[in-house]
């Protein structure tokens, strides 16, 4: 795969010209931002930009302001080869928090890919689509379970990318337990499916259900005619991704902001 050329795709098809990632979703370009604005409960923030440093910090603030005015807290999704070199320190000066640096991964499925699509479940377990709000309230528990978090607002974010089709999810179960449970999201006329939210609960993780899960994604996802896979991939997740044929490309770290969150102080 060349990697180079894969970074530039995903850079154009999923930040540059993003779609709206779900329901109620819309995407924006402000000068040399791109931005999604979804519901309350989805995801909202800047996907892209292409900043100089003369014109960052009033782009900067330009977003900070936009979604103050919305009251919707808001993330700035910067990537390792973004510009300018410190817009990462930029954010923090701005009251940007930043989460866990990530690795973005990317893999190619089809008849061309490399990616190892055989792996299945362990003895006992069995992988089982979801569909209904039955199944949202299991992956809800797996979460919360997995991850100790609320899982209330991904429980209302499924129901909608549910019904809207936008998502494949799934679950394993061992006998009438869910141990496990991961999404994957179709965007819509691009080369790239992406993979999220793969958690399994203590006492089941080591034996292989969390791989199992990215390949059974993967076979659909070749089904569906996509021919990457892409994944932001903890340090726990990599090794595993690496040895299904992932290839890391670049780093991507969330700067969380509260904008305008009801209780939270925004920056100035």
């Amino acid at each position: 795969m060349d990697n180079a050329a894969v970074l530039a795709l995903f850079d154009r098809e999923l930040r540059e010209q993003a779609p709206p990632d779900g329901p109620g979703a819309r995407v924006e370009r402000v000068g040399a931002v791109v931005r999604l604005t979804g519901p309350a409960h989805g995801w909202n923030g800047v996907v892209w930009s292409a900043l100089t440093p003369a014109g960052a910090d009033a782009a900067i603030a330009g977003q900070i302001a936009y979604f103050t005015g919305l009251g919707r807290e808001f993330e700035w999704k910067l990537y390792g080869h973004d510009l300018p070199v410190d817009l990462g320190r930029r954010l923090v000066a701005a009251g940007f928090t930043p989460g866990p640096v990530e690795t973005l991964m990317v893999g190619e499925v089809g008849e061309v890919g490399a990616l190892t699509l055989g792996t299945e479940p362990p003895e006992g377990v069995r992988i089982v689509p979801v569909t209904d709000r039955a199944g949202v309230d299991l992956v809800a528990d797996v979460h919360e379970r997995a991850f100790g978090a609320d899982a209330s607002r991904l429980r209302r974010e499924l129901y909608g990318r549910l019904t809207a089709g936008t998502d494949v999810v799934v679950l394993a179960m061992a006998g009438d337990e869910p141990v496990s449970a991961a999404r994957m999201e179709l965007v819509p006329d691009t080369s790239f499916a992406g993979l999220w939210g793969g958690g399994t609960v203590p006492g089941w993780r080591g034996r292989g259900v969390y791989r199992a899960l990215v390949a059974h994604r993967a076979r659909v996802a070749a089904e569906r005619g996509y021919r990457y896979l892409q994944v932001d991939a903890s340090d726990e997740s990599r090794p595993i991704l690496e040895r299904l044929g992932f290839h890391p490309l670049t780093t991507t770290t969330p700067y969380e902001h509260p904008g305008g969150t009801p209780g939270r102080a925004a920056a100035p």
